[in-house]
């Protein structure tokens, strides 16, 4: 038995009749727009907040641009909103060592994920590499940097603690990088 069959008759028609009212008189609720002379009046519903520190506008051949027009022209670590450059070996896995990631190990809290971007081409990482980073409890998801660059932008601005290694997609020496 329902509780509608539980009203007298009248008290049912009311009812209806109010709830019917209710439904084609609701208005539109909405709350007023926060605007700040620098965000160019633009809300981020996202993250409620300002954007990531970090956004890859481009890729091209010659290196990664970032939203604030810079442009990396070598390898680089994206962490914390954060862009470090990262020295590591010209030919891919050939020459790494787990000391390449050793800033995954020591920051904290660490990233929830960290995209390797391997340049042109996806090339899976080694398991030494691998088993190195699932022992410091980073979760590690290889693919080419274009789509890294662009899985970054999008964890990063949903409000995720994302990290990126990316390789550029033509390698290329760090310019006055420290001998190792």
């Amino acid at each position: 038995m329902s509780a509608l069959s539980l009203l007298r008759p009248t008290a049912l028609a009311a009812f209806r009749l109010s709830a019917r009212a209710a439904t084609v008189a609701r208005g539109l609720h909405s709350t007023s727009l926060r605007r700040y002379p620098s965000d160019g009046g633009l809300n981020n519903i996202l993250s409620g907040g300002t954007a990531p520190a970090v956004q890859v506008k481009t890729i091209a051949q010659n290196g990664i641009q970032l939203a604030d027009g810079l442009l990396l022209t070598s390898s680089c670590i994206f962490l914390d909103g954060k862009v470090f450059l990262w020295n590591v070996p010209q030919t891919l896995w050939d020459g790494w060592k787990p000391e390449h990631f050793e800033i995954f190990e020591t920051v904290v809290p660490k990233p929830e994920i960290l995209l390797v971007g391997t340049g042109d081409r996806v090339a899976m990482l080694p398991p030494t590499l691998r088993q190195y980073l699932t022992k410091a409890g980073v979760q590690v998801d290889v693919m080419n940097t274009r789509n890294a660059c662009s899985t970054y932008n999008l964890l990063a601005e949903e409000g995720r603690r994302v990290a990126a290694a990316l390789l550029p997609i033509t390698p290329s020496k760090w310019e006055g990088a420290p001998t190792a």
